[in-house]
């Protein structure tokens, strides 16, 4: 876990966004047939929608999400799916409590 990159990652309003709908997607995205997007994850296509902005601001956003470690993508088929990655969240809590 690299503090600064989650920090950075962070200092974006719509990126903090994409986490919370991804803490809770069911509450903000429809779910393609046959994927569980809790155990899954959302596409691109889904965040671009509820974002209201362009796919490649979109996949820029998630790609800094991603490096930083706060999300995970899964490839399946055409589509990259996006979740939370949980451990990277918890630790950065456990930061705050423990070094903040």
């Amino acid at each position: 876990m690299e503090p600064i990159e989650i920090f950075k990652a962070l200092s974006n309003e719509s990126r903090l966004e994409i986490l919370r709908w991804l803490k809770e997607p069911e509450k903000h995205f429809t779910p393609h047939e046959g994927i569980d997007m809790r155990k899954v994850g959302v596409c691109v296509g889904q965040v671009t929608e509820t974002l209201k902005m362009t796919q490649s601001t979109t996949s820029q956003y998630l790609s800094i999400l991603q490096r930083a470690g706060l999300v995970t993508a899964e490839r399946i088929g055409k589509y990259t799916y996006f979740k939370r990655n949980e451990e990277v969240i918890r630790q950065i809590g456990a930061f705050f409590n423990n070094e903040i």
